[in-house]
């Protein structure tokens, strides 16, 4: 390995070591806060917080990976600047365009383990801090899955509690149901079975429906039965995605389209994990252009400023285009790539004549 690829690489990889240690505090600090105050009326160990923070903090770290190597790239090029390093490979004939493209491939190699291995490993922490921290949320009465099995609810109304399987959603309709309903105590109190259920409000109508009781069945051409779910609801059940590793993503697609669920989520989660290391990378590009455009700056605060500046721009515009997606007035593919799109387009136009700042 050359020396100036060995010293460049070790200088970005020193810097990004250096940002995430920093974030990583910062995010420790204010999740910790988040968590105490949560708890402040629950009586829990001490070290309960910490540990739910620790599980979480990860996959918020995650989140914010553009940021991470915006600052990482801006405080490389400072190091360059101060230590008047980027004139020395000027004069050696190294040339600007050479510089991005040694950083360019180490972001795309950290981007593709963060989005791969990473995140897995920050999904499954999620997943058992959204397990543990569900004991103390009111949501724990009323629960909705989806399974190879269709979709499982659990929800608790008037004292009583209902277990709902239906084998698939057409509409505003459930198909194939089975209703088993219990007392507080958890005792059987009737079974519903029925082929067909409107679940448009919360009241559900029920057609057909077999009424089972002990060893006796009665057949009803139609009933009501209150719930805390209704179709807007049923709807929005999504899980929290970050808690889902790939594999597991792939499975709940699956999944859902065996139940004839929307899969405008799950699509939106896996083509973001898709696009993830080139996202990384035009970020990259954008904050090293971006410093070779203000290097003159005397001030170090002013250029990271302006960076995260952008950078803020440039999370609010990938959020508009996610909603636009997720609520399906955009293509998923447009959605997603369309924002990274015009980071290129952008780039294209600050990486001309780069070679010459």
């Amino acid at each position: 390995m050359k020396v100036y690829i060995k010293f460049l690489t070790t200088l970005f990889l020193r810097c990004f070591i250096y940002v995430v240690l920093v974030i990583t505090s910062l995010v420790f600090i204010l999740n910790l806060l988040s968590e105490l105050d949560f708890f402040k009326e629950i009586n829990v160990n001490n070290f309960f917080p910490l540990f739910l923070t620790a599980l979480n903090a990860p996959s918020m770290i995650f989140e914010i990976f553009p940021f991470i190597f915006l600052i990482s790239t801006q405080l490389f090029f400072i190091k360059l600047f101060d230590n008047k390093e980027i004139d020395i490979f000027k004069y050696t004939g190294l040339k600007n365009s050479r510089i991005f493209t040694i950083i360019g491939i180490l972001s795309i190699l950290i981007g593709i383990f963060v989005t791969i291995f990473f995140y897995n490993f920050s999904s499954n922490l999620k997943s058992f801090y959204l397990e543990l921290k569900s004991q103390y949320t009111s949501d724990e009465r009323h629960l909705a899955v989806i399974t190879k099995n269709g979709l499982w609810i659990k929800d608790k109304i008037n004292n009583k509690v209902l277990i709902i399987n239906s084998s698939k959603i057409d509409q505003n309709y459930l198909i194939g149901n089975f209703i088993t309903e219990f007392d507080s105590n958890f005792k059987s109190i009737r079974n519903i079975k029925s082929e067909k259920i409107d679940i448009t409000d919360k009241e559900w109508i029920i057609f057909d429906a077999k009424i089972y009781i002990k060893n006796n069945y009665e057949n009803k051409g139609q009933i009501k039965l209150k719930t805390n779910f209704d179709y807007k609801r049923i709807q929005s059940l999504y899980s929290n995605l970050s808690a889902l590793s790939i594999i597991q993503l792939y499975e709940l697609r699956k999944n859902y389209i065996r139940l004839n669920y929307s899969v405008t989520e799950v699509n939106l989660q896996i083509l973001k994990l898709i696009s993830f290391p080139l996202y990384l990378l035009m970020m990259v590009i954008f904050s090293g252009c971006l410093m070779l455009r203000i290097k003159y700056f005397d001030s170090s605060t002013i250029k990271i400023s302006i960076g995260l500046f952008f950078s803020v721009i440039i999370y609010y515009i990938n959020n508009f285009f996610y909603v636009l997606g997720s609520t399906e007035r955009l293509p998923l593919s447009i959605a997603i790539f369309l924002p990274i799109f015009i980071l290129i387009l952008t780039n294209s136009l600050l990486l001309k004549d780069i070679n010459e700042n």
